[in-house]
């Protein structure tokens, strides 16, 4: 996967496992897991082009930890997914500059 390339807007991503504790120590049932997924992402495209032919940068870069909506993107395997940037609901803290 760390050669494919994405095209115009779209983001590889590698799924992750999410957290099933809290930072107090709480197990989370897995059901709650399963309406977000998490992804640290592979590879960005080069952006989208607005009717005016100029290309706008992608605001996300590779190695952002993103939180995705559970049914976004497309599957490529068990571990990676193609999504557009628009469909990104979040990232962490730690990576926003």
């Amino acid at each position: 996967m760390k050669n494919l390339r994405p095209l115009g807007d779209r983001v590889l991503i590698k799924l992750i496992e999410p957290e099933n504790k809290t930072e107090a120590g709480i197990i989370l049932p897995s059901e709650t897991n399963q309406t977000i997924r998490l992804g640290v992402i592979i590879a960005v495209g080069p952006g989208k082009r607005n009717p005016q032919g100029k290309l706008i940068p992608m605001r996300v870069k590779e190695n952002e930890t993103v939180y995705l909506a559970k049914y976004s993107g497309t599957e490529l395997d068990n571990d990676h997914l193609i999504i557009r940037e628009d469909e990104i609901i979040g990232r962490t803290s730690s990576d926003i500059d």
